[in-house]
């Protein structure tokens, strides 16, 4: 799923962008209004995120050009106006959300996932991502959540990519790079670091004994196995 991240700040814009493909998103910056509508023509990304105050173009004009090329696209702004009226601007432009700075990781990352849960649930171009079982565990792609039983398991779009591709050779060991190649994209260079803490952490989650996995197995020398 691809995010147009416009923002000026540099610093704001290279730490949202960290959050954001953290979470499994392709990201694409944009530092001014101007740039950010090109991006969006020429990129089509499945949502935007929209700071207000911009060089050459404003967010508020951005958001009514966006809207008027594709009406449908989840658009959140994320701007240091904190004023009631700013936010009633805003959400009458047609934005679905508005994150005032400064802003917490968690917060961004649970408005995120909300907007990426109504991109599914709107879509009309692509073919809905079943439900999948690992186990005990019912994996909800399209609501980035998880269920055990009564217990709700809230998930990134990347821990969904990793589930579904072990899901998917279930029975067989697939090589660290493979998944960091599937589930990271090619353009990242592979760190089993980065895996190998992901996978912990995803284990937390998902795991009912996370020292002792049923879902994701390590497999010793090689990577991870879903035995089914």
């Amino acid at each position: 799923m691809k995010v147009l991240l416009a923002e000026d700040d540099q610093l704001i814009r290279d730490g949202l962008a960290e959050i954001l493909q953290s979470e499994g998103y392709e990201v694409v910056l944009a530092g001014d209004g101007q740039t950010a509508l090109d991006l969006f023509e020429a990129e089509s990304p499945d949502f935007v995120c929209l700071d207000i105050m911009m060089p050459k173009i404003s967010g508020y004009e951005a958001c009514k050009k966006m809207r008027a090329a594709r009406p449908r696209v989840p658009i959140i702004f994320i701007s240091a106006k904190s004023e009631e009226i700013d936010k009633v601007v805003g959400l009458e432009l047609g934005a679905d959300d508005y994150i005032v700075k400064p802003f917490g990781v968690k917060e961004v990352v649970a408005r995120i996932r909300a907007v990426t849960r109504r991109c599914y649930a709107t879509a009309t171009d692509s073919t809905p991502e079943t439900a999948f079982t690992m186990g005990d565990l019912e994996v909800l792609p399209q609501e980035l959540r998880a269920r055990r039983g009564d217990t709700t398991i809230e998930l990134s779009l990347r821990d969904v990519k990793i589930l579904r591709v072990l899901f998917e050779h279930r029975g067989k060991a697939l090589a660290r790079h493979t998944i960091f190649t599937e589930c990271w994209g090619e353009m990242y260079l592979p760190s089993s670091r980065t895996l190998d803490q992901h996978i912990s952490q995803l284990r937390k989650r998902v795991e009912l004994s996370p020292k002792d996995p049923k879902i994701i197995r390590t497999v010793h020398g090689v990577g991870y196995r879903f035995d089914g």
